[in-house]
């Protein structure tokens, strides 16, 4: 029997939007409940996570969520569906362009990244940190701190637009631009013949922000714990803002958007 259309897509940041390990429960079972029955009506529940893959199953069974998701976005951008005996496996070619797009990207920014690196090492407290397969990032000792390191970086992208950055409190990765929540989510619905009229999105941190972006979901929202500027990006962008944190915030957010009506045809 064919696998049912998905008519739209639910798609959530993991940390701090679908669980909060400060509340009690860290994630409400009334939100699966709705999960459930608006995956009945046609949607595709997505996690969007900075995680890693791995991290992102083991979150899952850590806070005693036993569904299984219709797809993972993860490291803000690596897309996966689950595969025979519940391995994850990628979808489409994205993830491949990514990973090549990522190693251009770490190759032909080296004049600009190290110039980044000079400067928080010569004028701020916050640590630049290199890994393996070109992977960069900042670890800032306050927000301020970082927020000032995010406007030199800024500098350097108005002239080089392919330089991105993921940031989620005082942590700071970087990437190509082209390649995030946002456009990951976008592709996704492309894979599955959908646009942003069918996307709901949800996040509360800095990281979250190219998907709560009208071009990639029509429909967004940010739970009560969401950090300010997200909230007042969010409004601006004619969002839902949650009184509730994480889980029942997210409750709040999908009765907001769906309520007892049909959810947008595809």
């Amino acid at each position: 029997m064919a696998a049912p259309k998905h008519r739209f897509i639910l798609c959530f940041d993991f940390d701090g939007t679908l669980v909060h390990p400060e509340r009690d429960p860290v994630f409400h079972p009334g939100l699966g409940q709705m999960i459930q029955m608006l995956r009945g009506q046609g949607a595709a529940w997505v996690i969007n996570t900075g995680r890693g893959l791995n991290q992102t199953i083991e979150g899952l069974a850590q806070h005693g969520i036993y569904m299984e998701p219709d797809f993972i976005i993860a490291q803000e951008c690596d897309i996966y569906k689950p595969g025979f005996f519940s391995r994850w496996t990628d979808y489409g070619s994205w993830n491949r362009q990514a990973r090549r797009a990522q190693e251009r990207f770490a190759r032909d920014h080296q004049p600009s990244l190290q110039a980044i690196r000079q400067m928080v090492e010569t004028q701020t407290q916050a640590s630049f940190i290199s890994g393996g397969e070109g992977e960069m990032g900042i670890v800032a000792t306050s927000d301020p701190e970082l927020d000032g390191i995010c406007a030199y970086i800024d500098m350097h992208a108005r002239q080089f637009p392919d330089i991105g950055y993921h940031r989620n409190g005082i942590y700071l990765r970087f990437s190509h631009s082209g390649y995030s929540k946002g456009t990951a989510l976008s592709e996704l619905a492309r894979l599955l013949g959908l646009d942003a009229t069918a996307c709901f999105a949800a996040g509360d941190n800095f990281n979250d922000l190219s998907m709560l972006d009208p071009r990639h979901a029509r429909m967004i929202a940010c739970p009560g714990n969401a950090v300010p500027p997200v909230k007042q990006i969010v409004h601006a962008r004619g969002g839902f803002i949650a009184t509730r944190f994480a889980s029942e915030g997210m409750m709040e957010a999908l009765t907001h958007f769906f309520g007892n009506s049909p959810p947008p045809a595809a």
